[in-house]
């Protein structure tokens, strides 16, 4: 579930996004459930974000936040995005993107270390 947690929404968002997401998945029978567990991440450029992990498929993870996006008009960060360099490294990184509705307005690579149980933490962000 590791990568599962590189999905974000703005902070001060980031409840009433969770409960939207859990009622339209229930109410379309998906086999989807997101929670928040209490860890926020700061970019320079897009602001703070609160992390939410998932449990389901990662299409309908990314239809999901991005449909939330546009109907509470905040950015979120919709993450599962590998380098495609099969290069084993120390670290893990995931690449996401950060969005305000379908709009990709940035990128970020996350990194975290490939053992123990840390958090993920900013290593690179990008403005498109």
């Amino acid at each position: 579930m590791g990568s599962s947690e590189t999905f974000g929404v703005e902070v001060n968002h980031g409840e009433e996004v969770i409960v939207w997401i859990n009622k339209q998945s229930k109410s379309q029978k998906m086999k989807f459930e997101a929670r928040l567990y209490d860890y926020k991440i700061s970019t320079v450029n897009f602001g703070d974000f609160e992390m939410f992990s998932w449990i389901g498929d990662i299409q309908i993870a990314r239809k999901l936040i991005i449909k939330a996006s546009k109907r509470f008009k905040v950015k979120v960060i919709e993450g599962g995005y590998k380098p495609k360099d099969k290069i084993y490294k120390m670290k893990k990184i995931d690449y996401v993107k950060v969005k305000k509705g379908d709009k990709t307005i940035g990128q970020l690579e996350l990194v975290t270390s490939r053992f123990g149980n840390s958090q993920w933490e900013i290593q690179n962000e990008e403005r498109h």
